[in-house]
């Protein structure tokens, strides 16, 4: 009876998905559906003639290849049931009055403020639409002669004197954008458009961002004179990490004067990095260190590591207080399993980009892999973790060139 060729297994899941990222229209939805359901078929029948006289090779051979039909047929199906969410085109460039919530802990930038918008109802002229789960949107500032700044005075002073109303914006109040926070009901007139990105080859590819962050549609809210005014309708406590990532970026601006260092320390924290002063950018990009004011995967790994070993730490110092706990998991358990958890906490506090999602997945094969005590082959447990970040992001193989 032929070994399992876990290399064949995790090599066909890759390729796979590869494969399938090369198709420039996706099939319908049913043969990603029957490609998927003879593969796992033919997967089950494999390892029942695994018990009988089976040559390892074939055996390889006929395991790569059924993987590789697999994960084809499972990206594809998702592509596919995520296309059929899309905006339509005959709703661009129309004024639609939505209500939905805020997703996410609103991004501040020079021009306005940015955010994310779970959608719960949309209406144009009257009659029900249907628009994409979630949509980006921006709440431009400039009216009237006001430039960029308005935009974070707005939010300074709002988190300072919590009003939506500064004094010295009042007659302007529906042009400039109000304060938002995550989990806020709010019903809105927006135009929309489907997401579109620049043919830019090696640069950064703004629709797959979108792809990636589940976002079909980008827009603005409409504030001239004739559009219904944005209005708060209810405040709730869902998305409570949003919330809390959000309070503790304005008790940063609250406690530090200097606005150059707080946008740095929001943007190591939190993840937002914008709030970091353009003149900053561009000094970090003119040094070189740009890279390490965006929460990445160096990030989650060095606080990974450097939580793992005070926790390992602690833990060989509470033998001599309680030694059972030593006993029930070695100290270099518990501070890999905790440093993991501690990164993920991070990872997630720090806006979950994906990224850092990718690296907590890495490090969780790594790190349970390591727990069964078992002498596991590097290639082996490189397949495996590249499986498994692929398999949950497919597109993440997009941005390695594919």
């Amino acid at each position: 009876m032929p070994a399992i060729p876990w290399g064949s297994l995790l090599t066909g899941l890759v390729v796979g998905v590869a494969l399938q990222l090369q198709q420039a229209a996706l099939y319908e939805a049913a043969i990603y559906a029957l490609a998927m359901f003879a593969a796992a078929t033919g997967l089950v029948l494999l390892l029942v003639l695994r018990q009988k006289r089976f040559s390892s090779v074939l055996f390889s051979v006929f395991a790569f290849l059924l993987c590789a039909v697999l994960t084809f047929g499972l990206t594809g199906f998702r592509a596919g049931v995520f296309q059929k969410t899309a905006m339509a085109s005959a709703l661009e460039g129309k004024d639609i009055l939505v209500v939905g919530q805020v997703a996410a802990m609103p991004q501040y930038g020079e021009d306005g403020l940015r955010f994310r918008f779970d959608v719960e109802s949309a209406h144009l002229n009257g009659q029900s639409v249907s628009l994409p789960p979630q949509i980006y949107l921006s709440w431009y500032s400039g009216f009237r002669g006001f430039g960029a700044r308005p935009a974070k005075a707005v939010a300074l002073h709002m988190q300072d004197n919590d009003s939506t109303e500064p004094p010295e914006f009042s007659n302007q109040l529906q042009r400039q954008p109000q304060a938002l926070r995550a989990g806020e009901r709010w019903q809105m007139s927006v135009r929309l458009k489907a997401p579109h990105g620049n043919s830019n080859p090696h640069g950064f590819d703004y629709e797959l961002w979108l792809w990636e962050q589940g976002i079909q549609a980008t827009g603005y809210v409409r504030t001239s004179a004739k559009d219904a005014p944005p209005k708060r309708l209810s405040t709730s406590w869902s998305h409570p990490v949003e919330r809390a990532r959000q309070s503790v970026r304005e008790a940063i601006f609250a406690q530090v004067d200097n606005r150059q260092l707080a946008g740095v320390l929001a943007a190591l924290v939190v993840g937002d990095q914008n709030a970091i002063e353009r003149a900053d950018w561009d000094v970090f990009r003119a040094t070189g260190v740009a890279h390490l004011m965006s929460i990445s995967g160096l990030h989650i790994t060095m606080f990974a590591w450097l939580a793992s070993l005070v926790i390992g730490w602690l833990w060989r110092r509470s033998a001599g207080y309680t030694p059972r706990l030593c006993l029930w998991l070695p100290a270099s358990s518990a501070g890999a399993l905790g440093g993991l958890l501690l990164a993920a906490l991070y990872a997630l506090f720090s806006g979950w980009g994906v990224p850092a999602q990718r690296t907590i997945w890495m490090l969780a094969v790594v790190v349970l892999l390591r727990q069964n005590g078992k002498q596991w082959p590097w290639p082996v447990v490189w397949l495996l973790a590249m499986a498994v970040v692929v398999l949950l992001d497919p597109w993440a193989l997009m941005q390695a060139g594919f």
